[in-house]
């Protein structure tokens, strides 16, 4: 994507962690476009080497295989650099339910590992993946970032923490920081397979292979869809924030609109039907509501364009074209 009016210096060395992931991936992509200089830390442990492949042979990308808990690599990952894009974390809530410890070592050591290093090589700010899920059984409508309930899974528990290690490195050791937090991340890159796959590739892989995707419930549990690119120029404003109330706070990274597990599917079939009349045609299987899932989810995006100037491109439905148009090119068989 490109920066539009957004006046980012391409002198800036700027580190992403999880670099090589879905959203990590789309940052380097679009700082390299921007000119500037990009330090990818992955371990591979979910990230993919496709994902960088086309950045390898541009000198301005160095890529470091690694993994944030390991502090040694934190620290050489983060010298000289001016900012931190800090991506790398294990995501899913079904996958902490199930491994919780290793969730908390990569989600909470490994960001404790990079907050230290970052603080140690003294870069300008440290902007990080926050989550909706912090916002647990809240049950406000629209989700505002000061107000948040229990967490409801260990993933959301370990988002918290990272919030709060935030907050206490930007008062005790005068380290910026700016907490961006994703609610439903979606678009090009992201991985479709696996039994932690996001529901937009997984649904639009089953759809294109004839397969009847499962959503868990009665499909009316609603999601704030947010389109990778949206998410990018977030990124790049966090990084242009000044201010002392734009700087040290956690913002809602959305569109502000929410769709329901239904509307999506019908939205799919109806985009991917372009391609394929006989997916229109595919059954939608209905199975038991997940542990840990929160019914509906919409963010107030009013902080966020107030102090940052956020101004998101892409609705569900611009989004989901793009998206749909990127896996059936790159990825149908």
């Amino acid at each position: 994507m490109s920066f539009e009016n957004l006046q980012l210096s391409p002198d800036y060395k700027i580190l992403v962690t999880g670099g090589a992931g879905f959203i990590g991936s789309n940052l380097c992509e679009a700082l390299l476009d921007n000119g500037n200089t990009v330090v990818c830390l992955d371990n591979f442990a979910t990230g993919k080497r496709e994902n960088i492949a086309p950045f390898l042979s541009n000198s301005n990308f160095k890529l470091i295989e690694g993994d944030i808990r390991n502090l040694q690599i934190c620290h050489e990952a983060c010298e000289n650099v001016d900012f931190v894009l800090h991506e790398a974390a294990l995501g899913s809530v079904p996958r902490s339910i199930n491994d919780p410890i290793t969730s908390n070592d990569v989600n909470v050591s490994g960001f404790l590992n990079m907050l230290v290093a970052a603080r140690n090589s003294k870069v300008k700010r440290f902007i990080y993946a926050a989550s909706s899920s912090t916002y647990g059984d809240s049950k406000s409508m629209p989700k505002v970032e000061d107000i948040i309930g229990k967490p409801l899974s260990p993933y959301a528990i370990t988002k918290y923490v990272n919030e709060l290690y935030a907050s206490i490195f930007s008062s005790t050791y005068r380290l910026e920081t700016i907490g961006l937090r994703y609610f439903n991340v979606f678009g090009q890159r992201q991985d479709p397979n696996g039994a932690y796959a996001a529901v937009i590739p997984k649904f639009t892989m089953q759809l294109m292979d004839h397969e009847s995707p499962v959503i868990n419930g009665d499909g009316s549990f609603s999601r704030d869809f947010t389109y990778i690119d949206n998410v990018v120029q977030m990124n790049i404003r966090a990084i242009l924030a000044q201010g002392e109330a734009a700087i040290n706070t956690v913002y809602n990274v959305a569109f502000g609109e929410r769709t329901d597990l239904n509307e999506l599917i019908t939205l799919l079939k109806s985009y991917l039907s372009k391609y394929d009349p006989e997916i229109a045609n595919v059954d939608i299987t209905y199975g038991p509501e997940r542990k840990g899932d929160v019914p509906h989810s919409l963010a107030s995006i009013e902080k966020s364009k107030e102090l940052l100037g956020y101004a998101p491109q892409f609705d569900i439905k611009e989004g989901l074209k793009n998206a749909v148009d990127w896996y059936w090119n790159n990825l149908k068989k």
